[in-house]
């Protein structure tokens, strides 16, 4: 159905633009009228959104850049010691979102530079892991994606965790990530607790190796069709990936039997991965990284290539401006609490996991898995909209991922800057909930949306970058 069409054809309708209490008022009168959700873009942006628009380069850029997010492939080849894959040397980390000093940490990010010194062993205690970190002596810190990869929540890496391996040969990158260790209190939620650091120790004595001999028995798995697969089976890939994880156990546990050990081992192993729902979310998210890792590095490109959150600041990247980070502050999430926890426990949005936002999954997708809203918050209606939404704010959809419940319509993919800002409309983005306090762990789920600074200031950039525009003639 056409709406333009409809609104011209049988009895006179009203079109409400924007104004709500008109359509309201109407309403109240049983006057037929449709409402479009339209607001103008802030008057302090509208000379940049014109330097966009009349920048020649940025429609054949948005173009190129969709075309090679769609194209971009994800094929598991490998699983890694980070010290291996990443270079990552003693006293080096990686973390999630951009980057951060330990003055303006958060609680959870804190948390999980202190379980990483612990266990590495370059602390004997909290405490004295604590006073290392904040001297700066001997350790130092960069973002995941400075190193091409991506970290759940606070995105802690150490050398000796392992990482999966995922590689896009169309365009030849590789990117990685840590295996995920399950919820509650956990590393990435900024628990150290001597379990958890007893966890990631048989992560990396037993499950690592099995793991690294299942995928090379294996051979390549191809995670984009996988993908495709889950969001057709009630997945969204962010807060929701329990078909994913076992159709990926599915193909590993076979050369994982195979792969000679004890079978209380083999057994803890199987039992480790069936029993975690979101054991997969931590290869949707280096898949992710490769599709928007392609777009990158168009000049005049306008499509935003990583969102990510460190607990204190939420950062955007843009294709046209590179590596740079443009911030604002995280929000804390809106959602639901476990235990006895509330909002007040909740910390700032936190971890690089929005980039399966950023590459048409996670919220963006939510429409295709409804039972989401059970774990974030919010009715199987708001899911449908918000998907919906994300169209309004993207240049192309990805016949990959599509969505059954609308059609099969391909997600949304391809944020854009200047439509984000006209629009007045962000992101969707449903996430994991870290207590504020170091070594809490996890005291939620929900949803949350980045700040409008992110894209205020990326387009400030993209329009700094913008060659001038023709001069008129003086009058």
């Amino acid at each position: 159905m056409n709406p333009a069409t409809d609104l011209l054809s049988g009895e006179p309708r009203v079109l409400a633009v924007g104004a709500r209490l008109f359509a309201d008022a109407l309403g109240q009168q049983a006057a037929p009228a449709t409402t479009v959700d339209w607001r103008p873009p802030p008057e302090h942006l509208t000379d940049q959104l014109v330097r966009l628009a009349a920048d020649p380069r940025r429609p054949a850029a948005n173009q190129e850049a969709a075309g090679r997010m769609l194209a971009a492939g994800a094929t598991l080849v490998d699983v890694a010691p980070a010290a291996e894959l990443v270079g990552l040397a003693p006293g080096e980390f990686c973390h999630a979102g951009p980057p951060v000093q330990w003055e303006r940490a958060s609680g959870p990010m804190r948390g999980a530079l202190v379980g990483a010194m612990l266990f590495e062993g370059l602390a004997d205690n909290p405490e004295q892991a604590q006073r290392r970190l904040a001297a700066g002596r001997g350790v130092s810190w960069a973002p995941c994606h400075s190193r091409g990869g991506v970290g759940p929540m606070a995105g802690v890496v150490s050398p000796s965790m392992w990482v999966w391996v995922v590689r896009d040969e169309v365009h030849g990158h590789t990117s990685w990530c840590t295996l995920n260790e399950g919820l509650g209190k956990v590393l990435r939620y900024g628990a150290y607790s001597p379990e958890v650091i007893e966890r990631l120790r048989w992560m990396s004595a037993v499950l690592g190796p099995a793991l690294r001999t299942a995928v090379r028995a294996h051979g390549p798995v191809d995670l984009k069709a996988l993908i495709g697969q889950m969001l057709h089976m009630g997945d969204e890939g962010h807060n929701r990936n329990r078909a994913g994880t076992l159709m990926l156990l599915r193909e590993l546990l076979p050369s994982l039997a195979e792969a000679g050990l004890p079978s209380g081992q083999l057994a803890a192993a199987a039992r480790f991965i069936g029993g975690n729902d979101h054991f997969f979310l931590n290869l949707v998210m280096p898949a992710a990284k490769l599709q928007a890792w392609a777009a990158a590095g168009l000049p005049g490109c306008t499509l935003v290539t990583a969102m990510a959150r460190n607990g204190t600041d939420f950062g955007i990247q843009v294709s046209g401006t590179g590596d740079t980070w443009y911030t604002g502050p995280a929000g804390v999430p809106r959602g639901l609490f476990l235990g006895g926890y509330g909002p007040e426990d909740a910390n700032p949005d936190i971890g690089d996991s929005a980039i399966t936002e950023t590459a048409g999954l996670g919220g963006f997708a939510m429409a295709g898995a409804p039972a989401i809203v059970r774990f974030v918050g919010g009715t199987v209606a708001d899911a449908l909209r918000a998907s919906r939404e994300m169209y309004e704010i993207t240049v192309a959809e990805n016949p990959a991922y599509t969505l059954p419940i609308l059609d099969f319509r391909g997600v949304p993919t391809g944020v854009d800057v200047a439509l984000v800002l006209r629009t007045g409309i962000l992101p969707q983005i449903n996430t994991g909930i870290a207590g504020r306090v170091a070594g809490t762990g996890q005291v939620g789920a929900g949803l949350v949306n980045p700040p409008v600074e992110c894209f205020a200031a990326a387009l400030a950039g993209l329009a700094a970058a913008a060659p001038p525009g023709p001069r008129s003639d003086p009058q």
